[in-house]
């Protein structure tokens, strides 16, 4: 795989799509704790196997899917973070509703320092996991396509 300006761009409109949608579906009381899972642990795969239906992708090797699913990880979590920390602290400062109640504290005491901080943190624990989940996707996407052979 050859990472030119093209593809990086196409997965990273992809990661960002998927973290803006997981930051208004986390809002959700109920479903919001699957949504961030969702976020953490398996944009890469989506992300890979989207970029693979439209033959946007080649996977020859075992870091294309690391590197596809780390760069994925960390785009998506920091697009997430820029659309639900404002959300959120507009939520709690005008109708006083929190969708999380430690994020809400951390929200309503927290500098723009330590958010910036945690958000970074946590985009690069994003990209590990996804990492990860990408390279378990290569290794699943091997599988299928030797059974179908």
């Amino acid at each position: 795989m050859k990472l030119d300006y093209i593809l990086l761009r196409q997965i990273s409109i992809l990661s960002i799509f998927f973290g803006i949608a997981s930051a208004f579906v986390t809002l959700i009381p109920i479903v919001g704790t699957y949504s961030f899972i969702f976020l953490t642990c398996f944009i890469a795969p989506v992300v890979i196997w989207l970029l693979l239906k439209y033959n946007c992708l080649t996977l020859s090797e075992t870091k294309d899917s690391v590197i596809v699913g780390a760069i994925s990880g960390f785009v998506g979590y920091l697009a997430f973070s820029i659309f639900y920390i404002p959300i959120s602290i507009v939520l709690m400062k005008f109708f006083h509703i929190a969708a999380n109640y430690g994020i809400g504290i951390l929200l309503s005491n927290g500098s723009f320092f330590i958010l910036t901080v945690l958000s970074i943190f946590m985009g690069v624990l994003g990209a590990t996991m996804n990492a990860f989940t990408g390279f378990l996707t290569y290794y699943i996407i091997g599988l299928i396509n030797s059974v179908k052979k």
